[in-house]
């Protein structure tokens, strides 16, 4: 495996995007977005969990969550939601939500993107607004360490203005109607999310914690990059304190401070969570899985997976391969008014 630890969870967590909506706006302008787990089975049916981001292509705006004080974006901004909460974007602050419309999300036969026209006079501002999805179970350590906002912008003073870049081909994308522009479009948001995550990780304070601050710090990092690289090693705590430059005792005390766990308790987890994605995405057997995560027999990976599971291998496997097509059928119900 990678011995890019981020990288490695991105993957393992299945992240993949989609764009939905194309806004123009023209002030006073004002959208009401709910919360991602009422529209997630009409938009990404398969995903365990959505996030929604906006990207500021024209003009400006400004959003946050519903509540909560706004903050102002400029074009090449990027906005995003991680756990989903209900938020608002508009022209100025201090507007009155207008409620939440949810017959845009379930429309059916609607091609996406889906554009939309907000106020009446002529449009200074437009937005892009999509969704990205990812698993949940049985182990995602990253979503967990993302604050409620991200919100990330070049114009802030990150170098290369990458992101500026991104929002730029996102608009141009937009505009086209050349074929394969749904998977250009899910595969821009993608990436934008990446580097907004890898701008709040290069923004962290020394004093916070968490999963990210413990993939930053330079030896409980080395430490979580070693068990993503060789999660199926026999590995002790003095084996992985040796990866990481300290003492067993120093490297216990850092990696429970800053990651919230003790190393073998992570190790265990994400064990679990690499074997859970073989067990979805090839038809190895039970045991050859158990092996590549550091289990020596067929019984001892099923009792580990079953504790921290809750199912035993067999049982997720199967479970997890009916339920994409079971979540996109019921997203498609007719009957379905919820």
């Amino acid at each position: 495996m990678s011995t890019d630890t981020l990288a490695d969870v991105l993957a393992s967590v299945r992240l993949t995007g989609a764009v939905y909506f194309d806004l123009e706006c023209a002030p006073p302008w004002i959208a009401e977005a709910p919360a991602s787990s009422v529209v997630a089975r009409h938009v990404m049916p398969a995903a365990d969990h959505v996030l929604e981001f906006h990207a500021i292509t024209r003009g400006h705006c400004v959003g946050g969550i519903l509540g909560e004080e706004p903050v102002r974006l400029e074009a090449g901004d990027v906005l995003c939601f991680p756990h989903g909460d209900p938020h608002v974007l508009s022209s100025a602050p201090g507007m009155k939500p207008p409620g939440v419309d949810l017959a845009p999300y379930r429309r059916p036969g609607m091609t996406f993107p889906f554009s939309l026209k907000l106020g009446t006079g002529e449009a200074d501002a437009h937005v892009v607004c999509g969704f990205l999805g990812c698993s949940t179970r049985p182990f995602n350590p990253l979503l967990a360490s993302l604050p409620r906002v991200l919100r990330a912008s070049d114009h802030d003073g990150s170098p290369g203005g990458r992101l500026a870049g991104f929002v730029a081909l996102l608009a141009a994308e937009m505009g086209s109607e050349r074929p394969g522009k749904e998977a250009v479009l899910a595969r821009l948001s993608e990436l934008m999310f990446v580097e907004v995550v890898r701008r709040h990780l290069e923004a962290l304070p020394p004093e916070r914690t968490g999963w990210l601050s413990g993939l930053r710090d330079p030896h409980v990092g080395k430490a979580l990059a070693a068990l993503h690289a060789r999660p199926g090693d026999p590995w002790t705590l003095e084996a992985l304190a040796g990866e990481a430059g300290l003492s067993r005792s120093a490297l216990a005390e850092r990696f429970s401070a800053l990651v919230g766990e003790p190393p073998m308790q992570y190790l265990a987890r994400w064990r679990m969570q690499v074997a859970a994605e073989l067990l979805t995405t090839t038809h190895d057997g039970i045991a050859g899985i158990g092996a590549r995560v550091g289990y020596a027999s067929e019984a001892a990976f099923n009792r580990a997976f079953k504790k921290l599971v809750g199912v035993p291998p067999a049982t997720w496997r199967r479970q997890r391969r009916s339920e994409p097509a079971t979540r996109v059928q019921r997203a498609h119900d007719p009957d379905d008014r919820a």
